[in-house]
Formats: structure tokens, C-alpha cells, sequence
């Protein structure tokens, strides 16, 4: 038993020592990652105010992280200049923001970028129909013989200070999303039945995502609604794709990337004129058959498989493949395109 005793005290201590020294390298790091922060919003255009807006705030707050591992640079970040003064000027304001329109139009891109940029950590929650409160605050749970709250990511979220993603806010009922109203407000505060109130950190702001359309997803009640600030997202250009193609693919070659680009924008006019459904119109099957000709598939095959075959449709399919025919030589190889 006392041997059983000092393996737990050591492993306890081992796990100290781990997030301390984790905590460390963060805290090292952070100077390094300020500075690329501040570098990404010059060469976005962003206005000098906003920028020292941003400094002031990630110092105000760089000490106060509890899940200092949650603050992550994304894989991708949002480029338009535009769209991130609007949202860092509301987020430095206090106020929440709705991210709308249509699909692939960087609306979880651009909510992770934000979270980066002010130094949160990213709590992300995927509303679905069947979501309740419980989901959202939290549940009972039995702990050490007595009966606690297992704290839901909402939760979490408005404790640390974090920036939390409420992926698909429109498919969860309205009656779930109700329990979200005092927090979203000036009140900021979450009211647990049976349990104390949470004060919402002061650093805490809430990012919510939508798309009209999909199966599931239903009109956002008006209550909510006045307690966002609402970005209606751009769809995507010849800029921002060769932005993100060079990011994601620095080698890809100039002819490969114009293809690739035109594809795209080819599909979504077609979409916008109604000849095609948004099924084909995937920006992530698109990088997906990017990243599967770079692992040494031909293009064609590459092409089939994140962008023709999801038009299940036969006539629809036609149309989809007869696009990218135009665009992608069934000859092509790796070699053609990195």
C-alpha cells in the first residue's frame, strides 16, 4: 500500500513536472509566435490600431491560460483583409461573432485564425440535432462519492478564456441554444441549476458557424441572432485560392496551380447558375486530391475521387467530369503538377 502511495505521489509529480516544463517551452515560444502574429497582420493590410489592439490585448490576457496546449497555429490561415478587420475590431470590442455563407468559404478558418491571432486557446463544439444544454454546460456526474458537474466545452470555454467555435450553430433546436442567451449577453454569465454561476472570463468570446441549406439545420431564433454580430463570408476568388494552394502546396507548379485554381471557380460558377448542386463544389476534396497526386496518384484519378465522384447524380456527374476534363489532362502525372 505505501509502496502504491509514493509510485501515485511520484507519477502525480512526473505529470507537475511535464506540464510545467510544457508550460515553459509555451511561455519561450510565445515571443517567437508574437512576433509571426504581427507579422501575418501587416502583411494582411491590417490598420495600425487594430494591430496594437490585438498586442495589448494578448498581453493583457498571455498569463492566463490553463490549457496552454489548446493554442495552436492552424494549418492554414484566413487570408483577406477585409473580413479580419471587421472581426478583430468586434472581438476586441467584447462581441461575439456569426460566420455565414455558403460552402467552403473559410468560416472555421477563419474562426481558428482568430483564435491564433488574439493568443486563445480553441475550444470547438459541433452542434448537431439530437444536441442538448447538457452537450453545451454540462451533466451530473458521480465523482469521490458525491455528485458534480462534468463540465460541458461551453463551460470550459468561459472559464479559461477561451475562444469557443460553435461549428453549425443552426442544427441544434432552438430550445437547446437557449441556455447559451445570458452568456452571449452583457450579463455573461452561465446559471447552472444546482450549482454556482460561471463568470465568463473577461478574455472569453464565442465564434458561431452556419450554412443555409444543409439536411438538419433550421432559422436561427431572433434572440440569438442580436447577440452576434454577423459576417456574411465572400465565396472564394482566384486570389484567396492561390493564397491557399501556395500555402498548403508551396512546390505545386504555376500551370498545375492555374488549373486547379480554374477548376474550382469553374464548378462554382456552375453552381451559382444552378447547372450543378454544391455536392462537386468541395474545396476540401480538392486539397485531398492535391495531397494524394503528391503521394504519386495521377491527377485524373485524384480529380475522380475528391470532386467527380460526389455527384452522385449520373447527369450531374457528366457535367461535373466534362469541367474538369477542360482543366486536368488525363495524361498528366506527379510531375506535371509538384
Amino acid at each position: 500500500m505505501v509502496f502504491g502511495r509514493i509510485f501515485w505521489y511520484n507519477r502525480k509529480d512526473g505529470y507537475r513536472q511535464r506540464k510545467c516544463r510544457r508550460q515553459r517551452e509555451i511561455r519561450t515560444e510565445g515571443g517567437k509566435f508574437a512576433v509571426e502574429r504581427l507579422e501575418f497582420l501587416k502583411n494582411q493590410g491590417i490598420r495600425e490600431e487594430l494591430q496594437r489592439g490585438v498586442e495589448e490585448f494578448r498581453r493583457a490576457y498571455s498569463g492566463q491560460q490553463t490549457e496552454p496546449d489548446r493554442v495552436q497555429k492552424p494549418e492554414v490561415l484566413f487570408f483577406g483583409r477585409e473580413i479580419l478587420e471587421m472581426a478583430i475590431a468586434a472581438l476586441l470590442e467584447g462581441e461575439n461573432l456569426l460566420l455565414t455563407g455558403e460552402k467552403a468559404t473559410g468560416k472555421n478558418v477563419l474562426a481558428e485564425t482568430l483564435a491564433w491571432i488574439f493568443e486563445r486557446p480553441a475550444y470547438t463544439v459541433s452542434f448537431h440535432v439530437n444536441m442538448g444544454s447538457a452537450e453545451l454546460i454540462g451533466t451530473d456526474t458521480f465523482r469521490n462519492n458525491e455528485v458534480t458537474l462534468r463540465e460541458g466545452s461551453v463551460s470550459r470555454c468561459a472559464r479559461a478564456g477561451g475562444f469557443g467555435i460553435l461549428d453549425e450553430i443552426n442544427m441544434a433546436k432552438n430550445d437547446a441554444v437557449s441556455v447559451l442567451h445570458a452568456m452571449l449577453d452583457d450579463r455573461r454569465i452561465i446559471d447552472v441549476p444546482g450549482y454556482d454561476r460561471i463568470l465568463l472570463h473577461p478574455a472569453a468570446r464565442f465564434i458561431g458557424t452556419m450554412n443555409y441549406g444543409y439536411a438538419g439545420t433550421r432559422e436561427l431564433n431572433e434572440a440569438l441572432v442580436s447577440r452576434f454580430l454577423v459576417i456574411d463570408m465572400p465565396m472564394q476568388n482566384e486570389e484567396t485560392l492561390g493564397y491557399l494552394m501556395d500555402t498548403m502546396f508551396p512546390g505545386m507548379k504555376k500551370e498545375a496551380k492555374k488549373a486547379f485554381v480554374g477548376l474550382y471557380l469553374d464548378l462554382q460558377k456552375k453552381a451559382e447558375q444552378a447547372e450543378i448542386s454544391t455536392k462537386a463544389l468541395d474545396l476540401r476534396g480538392l486539397i485531398g486530391a492535391l495531397r494524394t497526386v503528391r503521394a504519386g496518384l495521377s491527377p485524373w484519378q485524384a480529380v475522380k475521387m475528391g470532386i467527380v465522384n460526389k455527384c452522385f447524380d449520373i447527369y450531374e456527374r457528366e457535367i461535373v467530369q466534362d469541367a474538369a476534363m477542360t482543366r486536368i489532362p488525363l495524361d498528366w502525372s506527379k510531375g506535371d503538377v509538384f
